[in-house]
């Protein structure tokens, strides 16, 4: 039955969840708008009348709201739905607006070439954000810090028409589950979900927090879907140099709170002020001392808005790691802001208390290298609040934080007087080379003997961790056709984890010598543009592709690292240059099998060229002949599509990059920028299309552990 404030309330709410619902639900109609077509509409535009509700969604931040993609795609099959113009109607105390907000992206981004039938339910994640085209002053929802939601008891927030006039109503279930890899939550069938309440707000009702907005109801009624709102990490990247979307929104959606928080211009509840009022949560092992308080927590996500963002995913991720004691939950969406990294922080093992790896966390960041200039004194405001919020803790954290901040300062210190050396003295890696930091694997092979194929995609640390991965996801039973759209979402997360504000981290791609003709450079994960134009990308031997030689001792042997070969040299004679180039599979166009003595007498900075089909001989038996002989760098081609097609071009524009490089250290960028010209219709590069380059660097070895058999 409706209570008396006309919200439907279910038999199985408890005293606290009603208690929680009351102090929320003001705060949350307050941010949620209902979506419609743009004041006027298309045929009218002189006309007020806003027509139909096509679904809902709220603020997240100032100017930015958040709904489904299938909600502004209402009544547009045909439309584009970025840059499409919408309505949004919100409430603004006891005033109704109606303003217009264009759509900025939709999630995925395949939504826009490809969308499902009437009725049927659009991809996950199924997001788009709009952004008002006028300043208006409106509410914000507070959103999760948290990368995965707690099943606890929700409220759920859209438009609905009970008394036949549009209004934003609030009802209440559990969460049971997720699905889609995390992407979606599932809502249990204690009330009804209408249409129109698409895109609308779930808000978790212990800790006062949005996690989730409304995609689906069942067909049959109960229950449904809603997204998780940590998809919003998957938002495109920025181009080098840029703050991502992501980031811009979260920093406004933080110092929103945080100046709400310190003002004293009204007297009007807050969320951090209801986050106070909230019934205790039962059987909390942190309460008290062991949590922040909601105003220290507010005062630490503004303060942390206020500094640059971090230069990767893989940086905060270290840093929760060193705060939390163990290494973070490794499951997608990666972090991408200092908040993300505080929600890494909630619940730590071993009963250490969270407030404690929270000013832990804190006090390293304030000592972090940034990635752009600091506005002067925001870190050392961020380590005065630390200091002074220890203070009500415990004596001996105290001091460790002392200690922490004072590490930390001589380090930065130290690591700015070597930068200075180096900018002085030359640079200790030469410009143009491979970024030094992580880098993303993905590994392809055959399941048994069936033209079918598994994978994994994982993030190697790189050479300051040499050999220590951090798993994506994985998947069997791939036709070679159906990869590119497999290992989309998995690529685009690796891609996230790992690039950097100063360039796009490597992918290297493991697979056996008759798969180097895979055309992984042409792929498109993000952005519309082939993974090879937009990243640097490397061809690599799998894990126990020489089971006669592999190292029982941890990662897999590296040619460099074999008796009887010269490739330890090869390596550091083909890296400093200048470069010799040797067709290793045809002689003036017709094909040939080097021979072992002839290759192994080849100077040492000799790059072995391929220009023939790795899945066919003699290439095949080539590529593996000239890693036995001991060649970390080695160049591929898959042929053009006319069999007659001469190769003599290909060896002559190799030929002349090759001798213009001057060292192997600049290849895989100097290749990404030879594709890009290529895509970009610049003729003189037409002559790399399906340039390989096999990469066996020992600074970034491969695991040890190998893939699983297949079933046969």
């Amino acid at each position: 039955m409706p209570n008396e404030r006309g919200v439907r309330m279910t038999d199985g709410r408890t005293t606290g969840s009603a208690r929680a619902f009351e102090l929320l639900e003001p705060l949350v109609q307050a941010a949620t708008v209902r979506v419609h077509a743009p004041p006027g509409g298309y045929d009218n535009p002189r006309s007020h009348r806003t027509g139909p509700t096509w679904g809902s969604g709220f603020f997240i931040a100032p100017g930015w709201v958040l709904t489904c993609a299938h909600v502004v795609g209402e009544g547009g099959a045909a439309v584009r739905l970025t840059g499409r113009e919408v309505g949004i109607t919100f409430s603004a105390g006891s005033i109704t607006g109606t303003v217009t907000g264009r759509v900025e992206c939709v999630l995925p981004e395949r939504l826009e070439e490809r969308r499902p039938g009437r009725h049927a339910l659009w991809d996950l994640p199924d997001l788009a954000l709009i952004r008002v085209l006028a300043p208006v002053s409106h509410a914000c929802v507070w959103l999760t810090d948290r990368s995965r939601p707690r099943f606890d008891e929700v409220a759920y927030f859209g438009c609905t028409e009970d008394l036949g006039t549009p209004e934003i109503t609030g009802r209440t279930t559990r969460l049971r589950g997720t699905a889609g890899n995390g992407a979606a939550i599932r809502l249990g069938d204690d009330d009804e979900i209408e249409a129109g309440m698409s895109g609308g707000p779930v808000v978790d009702l212990v800790r006062g927090e949005v996690v989730g907005v409304l995609k689906a109801r069942r067909q049959a009624g109960g229950g449904g879907l809603a997204v998780s709102v940590v998809q919003l990490r998957t938002l495109p990247m920025a181009a080098r140099g840029q703050v991502g979307l992501y980031r811009r929104i979260m920093q406004a959606h933080d110092l929103h709170h945080y100046d709400q928080h310190l003002s004293d211009l009204d007297n009007r509840r807050t969320w951090t002020d209801v986050h106070g009022e909230l019934p205790p949560e039962e059987g909390d092992p942190y309460a008290g001392r062991g949590r922040l308080t909601p105003g220290e927590r507010t005062t630490l996500f503004g303060l942390l808005a206020e500094l640059p963002p971090p230069a990767s995913s893989e940086f905060v991720r270290a840093l929760v790691e060193e705060a939390r004691g163990e290494e973070p939950d490794p499951l997608p969406p990666a972090p991408l802001s200092w908040r993300d990294g505080l929600g890494l922080l909630h619940d730590p093992p071993g009963g250490t208390a969270e407030a404690a790896a929270m000013l832990r966390y804190a006090t390293d960041v304030s000592v972090a290298e940034y990635r752009e200039p600091v506005t002067p004194g925001a870190d050392e405001e961020l380590w005065d609040w630390v200091r002074a919020t220890a203070e009500r803790l415990w004596r001996p954290l105290r001091r460790e934080l002392g200690e922490r901040h004072e590490r930390g300062l001589a380090e930065r210190e130290r690591r700015r007087r070597a930068s200075a050396g180096r900018a002085v003295h030359g640079p200790a890696r030469r410009s143009g080379g491979l970024p030094p930091g992580a880098s993303v694997l993905l590994e392809v092979w055959a399941h048994g003997w069936e033209d079918l194929y598994d994978w994994r995609v994982s993030v190697l640390a790189g050479p300051a961790h040499a050999g220590r991965v951090t798993p994506v996801d994985s998947g069997v039973r791939a036709t070679l056709a159906g990869l590119p759209e497999a290992l989309r979402a998995p690529l685009a997360e690796g891609f996230r984890r790992c690039d950097t504000h100063e360039a796009a981290a490597l992918l290297e791609v493991a697979v056996a010598p008759a798969l180097f003709g895979l055309a992984v450079d042409e792929w498109v994960v993000v952005g519309g543009v082939p993974l090879g134009v937009q990243r640097p990308v490397v061809l690599r031997h799998p894990a126990g592709a020489n089971p006669a030689v592999a190292n029982p001792g941890g990662a897999r042997e590296h040619p460099a690292d074999r008796e009887g070969t010269d490739a330890s040299a090869r390596w550091a004679r083909v890296q400093a240059g200048p470069l010799q180039d040797e067709r290793a599979d045809c002689i003036r166009g017709r094909p040939r099998s080097p021979a072992t003595e002839w290759l192994t007498g080849l100077p040492d900075n000799t790059v072995p060229v391929h220009c023939r089909a790795a899945d066919q001989e003699p290439t095949l038996g080539s590529l593996h002949a000239v890693r036995d002989a001991g060649y970390g760098v080695v160049v591929t081609r898959r042929p053009p599509p006319d069999p007659g097609a001469s190769c003599a071009p290909f060896h002559r524009g190799l030929r002349e990059e090759l001798a213009d490089a001057g060292r192997a250290e600049v290849l895989p960028v100097r290749l990404q920028n030879l594709r890009g010209r290529a895509y970009g219709a610049d003729p003189d590069a037409y002559w790399a299309a399906g340039t390989g380059l096999v990469w066996e660097d020992p600074a970034r070895p491969l695991p040890e552990e190998e893939p699983l058999q297949g079933d046969l």
